[in-house]
């Protein structure tokens, strides 16, 4: 196994011990520090036994060595950073994680592409856009200018050549400009997991694509695919919450869902949602499904679909936790 970076085993211990103990962590933390970690806990993805048993060790030898997996996310980040951290303030710093890597704004330009870059200047007066070449990396630079229109480009070179220390005001202007108007639009349209796509595209299939497309990634990409499996979200994982998550899903969903899409769960299922309701509203539950009659699979498909979204919306605003279990590893779903 390749030795792990200090930010990832970082990463790795906050998810480990759980949102309170991180939210005291990161409180003792600065923006930059909270940013790399952060972004490293975004990108985590699946971590294996032996990957956080290791992390663990490094850290501590007391903690011991059972540690399972955990999966680290975008979602599962952002509510992390919630629990401590004004929404406005969390908002800011997942969209400049979204973005190009770096600290600073000037080592972010560094690592967008300079097409990109180019084609946000064209719309600046020269002398910004002179400024702004005077303080990105001299090959990146380069990049830039060389794709500019030749007149701005060398209108841009002159006023370099010429140009007097920036006061400290006016850059700090022009970062805040860069971020809100040229970083923030960026993050917005780029670096979405695409497993997390996958993963969404999949919930959305009734069960016989599921099935068929989930076979031929397998075949072909079987790593991609126990990923998208580990980030899926199905109507069987609501199993995996406890009697008041039960309840706060009963409480949010169309309650004339339940008779078609319990009429295709499983038996244990099924009584999961008999015991979390009155007993007049089980035995209605009952008698319906009773009264159905044979089924199509693609309508038990719908109902448990939407019953899923439900779910979905409750664990990403924190309101239930689904926890999942992935070749005996524990994996948290938000």
């Amino acid at each position: 196994m390749a030795s792990l970076t200090g930010p990832r085993k970082a990463a790795i211990l906050i998810l480990a011990m759980g949102e309170q103990r991180a939210a005291q962590l990161f409180s003792y933390m600065d923006d930059y520090e909270i940013r790399d970690v952060s972004r490293e806990m975004a990108n985590l993805g699946q971590v294996s036994s032996d990957e956080m048993e290791s992390a663990l060790n490094d850290f501590a030898d007391a903690i011991g060595t059972g540690g399972g997996g955990v999966v680290g996310g975008w979602g599962t980040t952002e509510r992390y950073l919630k629990s401590f951290l004004k929404e406005d303030r969390v908002k800011d710093l997942m969209e400049e994680m979204r973005g190009p890597a770096g600290r600073t704004m000037w080592e972010k330009l560094a690592n967008v592409h300079e097409e990109t870059l180019a084609n946000y200047l064209l719309n600046e007066y020269p002398q910004t856009v002179a400024v702004i070449i005077s303080r990105i990396k001299p090959s990146h630079a380069a990049k830039v200018l060389a794709v500019l229109p030749q007149q701005l480009a060398l209108e841009v070179m002159e006023r370099i050549l010429v140009m007097d220390n920036v006061p400290r005001e006016v850059l700090g202007a022009l970062e805040e400009s860069l971020k809100s108007e040229f970083m923030r639009n960026l993050a917005q349209k780029t670096n979405r997991d695409a497993h997390e796509q996958m993963a969404e595209i999949f919930n959305n299939f009734d069960r016989s694509n599921e099935q068929k497309f989930m076979g031929l990634l397998e075949q072909k990409h079987p790593n991609d695919a126990e990923r998208i499996r580990a980030l899926m979200f199905t109507f069987e994982d609501i199993m995996k919450t406890d009697d008041k998550g039960i309840q706060t899903i009963l409480r949010d969903i169309d309650k004339e869902l339940l008779p078609m899409a319990l009429k295709g769960a499983k038996p244990e299922m099924r009584e999961k949602f008999f015991k979390n309701m009155s007993e007049r509203a089980a035995k209605i539950l009952k008698e319906d499904m009773e009264t159905m009659g044979p089924v199509k699979v693609k309508e038990v498909d719908e109902a448990q679909l939407k019953i899923v979204a439900v779910a979905k919306k409750l664990a990403d605003k924190g309101e239930i936790v689904i926890v999942t279990a992935a070749e005996g590893q524990d994996e948290f779903i938000t």
